[in-house]
């Protein structure tokens, strides 16, 4: 029987599913591992399913056991992963697409409502309990009629499309390449960055992290947005330059910003604490226990599949 490591805690029948096929190692304190205890606890280990927390970057890959053939990263994106490193070392990374995408679809719209309608300040109105309704109280961004920039248009990207058009949005959209009609659906396919974000009244992020996409929204590119945009981010938090948008928001350009997710978390930067134009979740886009069940067991899956078959449909590399 093949022994894996599972370095942070399950959904207990997702536990007991691995069981069944593996011998594993359970983390049922779910703290989260150092690089030293990672390395550690896998050292008698055929394969790791890791978390996002996981920073599996090209030091600790280098150091892992040799009887570890298989990283089986449970989220749809990888860049805690580096997939190059684990690619030398015979290593093979898999992910979970697919059985997340209508739950963080569902938090980006969450986000961006929550900016655009000033949720975060409606809230600490409602604490002080001394508001007094008036024709200009907490006016917001109405999504219906507007323009919405979809930066990467893959399976998420086109789930936050479909839910936007029912607010009668127009869609528009920037990716590595232009969709076909069918998956399009009437967006409108931009050719440049820069294109999409001077339409965007509503942008909303969707890539996957990669070098390209590090501080893709800065202070350069943030004055191609019309004046009082909203912007969201539900993709991963290297997305945005944090000094920039600080600025942006305080001065304007920028009316609101939705996070899901952010540079550094749990250590978000302190002035989007402090701004009243800024809603924040703590990275929730696929916590429904429906997804996350799945999105555990497509991991143990993809591990098993790989030791049966030598390949695995899911494999990054």
């Amino acid at each position: 029987m093949k022994k894996i490591l599972i370095t942070r805690k399950l959904i207990k029948s997702s536990e007991e599913y691995a069981s069944k096929i593996f011998s594993v190692k359970l983390n049922t304190q779910d703290k989260l591992l150092t690089k030293n205890e990672l390395i550690d606890k896998s050292k008698d280990c055929d394969g790791i399913l890791s978390s996002i927390t996981d920073k599996l970057d090209a030091n600790i890959i280098l150091k892992l056991s040799d009887q570890v053939k298989i990283i089986s990263n449970f989220a749809v994106g990888f860049g805690n992963i580096d997939v190059e490193a684990a690619t030398k070392r015979n290593i093979i990374v898999t992910n979970t697409p697919d059985v997340l995408t209508d739950a963080t679809a569902e938090i980006a719209i969450l986000v961006l409502l929550g900016a655009a309608r000033r949720a975060k300040e409606g809230i600490e109105w409602v604490k002080k309990k001394d508001w007094t309704w008036s024709a200009n109280f907490l006016i917001g961004k109405q999504l219906t009629g507007s323009r919405l920039g979809i930066l990467g248009m893959g399976r998420i990207g086109r789930a936050v499309a479909k839910i936007a058009k029912t607010f009668g949005m127009k869609i528009h959209y920037y990716n590595r390449n232009r969709l076909n009609k069918d998956l399009e659906k009437d967006a409108i396919y931009h050719k440049s960055l820069e294109s999409l974000l001077s339409v965007s009244d509503f942008f909303s992020i969707n890539c996957p992290a990669t070098k390209e996409t590090k501080n893709i929204i800065n202070e350069k590119t943030i004055e191609y947005f019309p004046d009082g945009a909203v912007i969201s981010n539900s993709a991963r938090g290297d997305m945005i330059e944090d000094e920039a948008m600080v600025k942006a928001l305080k001065r304007g350009k920028i009316f609101s910003l939705g996070l899901d997710v952010y540079n550094g978390e749990p250590n978000i930067h302190p002035e989007y604490l402090n701004l009243p134009n800024v809603f924040v979740l703590p990275h929730l886009g696929s916590a429904t226990k429906k997804t996350r069940v799945a999105m555990a067991d497509l991991a143990i899956s993809n591990i098993d599949e790989f030791f049966k078959t030598g390949k695995c449909i899911n494999a990054i590399n």
